[in-house]
């Protein structure tokens, strides 16, 4: 059982028991919940802080933990209605609404209930996660000296190295910055290199949490259409002269959501296009260290084959580690680096130093490349798992691609299937997947669901969940 499933239920239990005690009166200790619901001492730890956080219980460190009293009458609701007006007031007509949707990005972080099946993860399952390396280097790190000294704002000196050995090509430690995670360094770069207001060219479909960023920073995601061998550069070139754009955002390396890799043919195609429109293209690295096992060679980045300062790279360890380590790197040459710099300084600061040397000691030690190894055998054997089910249980379903990297399939429905109604549906069938709509900047072509194979247990629980699905697609289609 996973254990969220496990503080869930005991939070449940002792809700409901906390009437047998008076206001003030003291619970049983730790231990003797432990013993009683056979759990561990940090499930019995989160429970009590997720009843004190509901003001249910109040706990005192070395006394224990006691039934509140009961809250005093709520002081009546202030009248927010202002608001409305002060925050669509944007000062400028023609700039685009600064709306903050985040619907795209909360359906890969919200947990999914107890027992339902999670095709719609962002992230590794625990079972897939370094933890205990982690651990380790947390704890090597932290035990460094100058380990909670204040960083460098550009990143410590020895990470940014390594992260420009592993973009490679002629990139240096001095065109690094160390940010905190992959959606971090997106947000850096758009705002550093568009004003509010100005188009920006995205591959369709895209990550919906760039287009969350791109429209909360007030611009303008316009489409470019990707196939199995990445953007169309034809379509590029039209899309830079239509628009006068000066940001492209891409994803070369197993694209989200599509698995696509930009192929040989088009990667020089992409930087000349750009290039010529004397444009930046932001290469979104995200998932490299997520290759399959029988991915063959990897292409290098296209920041390597970069000598003008047309692309601004930006990498992440968070996708190969877990969703709470949060260290990425922003690559880039010339002037733009220095306005990077100053922006992420304004908005961070800087990373965490002690984030940075666990960071260094994860990836200088023998158990970095022994989990690189297992994970990309264990992904390939779920991706192969995943589709052999589809195709046995939805053959109705198409696979436009079948990546060899990345955590997902991108699978389009039958012509004329509501993603809508099909993901309420699973829900209630006992699995989570996700809509293909919020990848879309503008009218999607056709139905899609994103199926996570990496947020589950193991290729057992991949099984079930499409037999779920194909329940869920038969009372999604059955006559009313």
């Amino acid at each position: 059982m996973h254990e969220r499933s496990s503080v869930g239920e005991l939070v449940n239990q002792l809700r409901r028991e906390l009437d047998r005690y008076s206001p003030g009166g003291k619970l049983p200790s730790s231990r003797a919940l432990v013993e009683r619901f056979r759990v561990s001492p940090v499930t019995v730890s989160r429970a009590l802080a997720q009843l004190a956080s509901e003001g249910l219980v109040v706990t005192r460190p070395g006394a224990g933990a006691f039934r509140a009293h009961p809250r005093t009458a709520a002081a009546p609701a202030g009248d927010t209605s202002w608001q409305a007006v002060a925050l669509s007031a944007d000062g400028v007509a023609d700039l685009v609404p600064r709306t903050v949707d985040a619907s795209g990005v909360l359906v890969s972080l919200a947990a999914p209930p107890p027992g339902v099946i999670e095709f719609n993860g962002g992230y590794l399952h625990p079972s897939l996660q370094p933890e205990r390396a982690m651990g380790a280097a947390l704890s090597r790190a932290g035990r460094r000296p100058g380990a909670w000294a204040r960083p460098p704002v550009e990143g410590v000196p020895e990470l940014r190295e390594w992260f420009a050995r592993s973009v490679g090509g002629a990139v240096t430690a001095a065109e690094v910055l160390v940010t905190a995670g992959g959606q971090s360094a997106l947000t850096t770069a758009l705002r550093a290199l568009a004003p509010p207001g100005a188009p920006v060219l995205v591959e369709s479909p895209t990550y919906p949490g760039m287009l969350a960023i791109a429209r909360a920073a007030g611009l303008r995601p316009v489409p470019v259409p990707v196939d199995a061998d990445g953007v169309k550069p034809e379509l590029l070139a039209d899309a830079f002269r239509a628009t006068g754009a000066r940001v492209f955002v891409c994803q070369p390396l197993f694209q989200n959501p599509t698995g696509a890799v930009l192929s040989a043919g088009r990667r020089g195609e992409v930087l000349r296009i750009a290039r010529e429109a004397g444009a930046f293209v932001v290469e979104d690295d995200f998932v490299r260290r997520l290759v399959h096992e029988d991915a063959g060679p990897l292409p290098c980045p296209l920041a390597a084959e970069d000598p003008d300062g047309v692309v601004v790279h930006v990498c992440s360890l968070t996708k190969a580690t877990s969703p709470s380590f949060r260290v990425g790197a922003l690559a880039a040459r010339g002037p733009v680096l220095e306005r990077l710099r100053a922006i992420q300084v304004v908005d961070t600061f800087f990373v965490p130093r002690p984030l940075q040397e666990a960071a260094l000691e994860l990836v200088g030690s023998p158990a970095w490349s022994r989990h690189l190894r297992a994970v990309s055998a264990e992904l390939r054997n779920r991706r192969d798992t995943m589709t052999s089910a589809l195709l046995r249980e939805l053959p109705e379903y198409e696979l436009p691609h079948i990546p060899s990297g990345g955590y997902h399939l991108w699978v389009r429905l039958p012509d004329g299937r509501d993603e809508s109604a099909l993901v309420t549906a699973a829900l209630r069938a006992g699995v989570a997947v996700t809509p293909g709509r919020p990848y879309f900047s503008a009218e999607p072509p056709a139905a899609y669901t994103r199926l996570s194979f990496a947020a589950v247990t193991g290729v057992g629980e991949i099984t079930e969940g499409v037999r779920r699905l194909r329940a869920a697609e038969n009372s999604s289609t059955a006559p009313s």
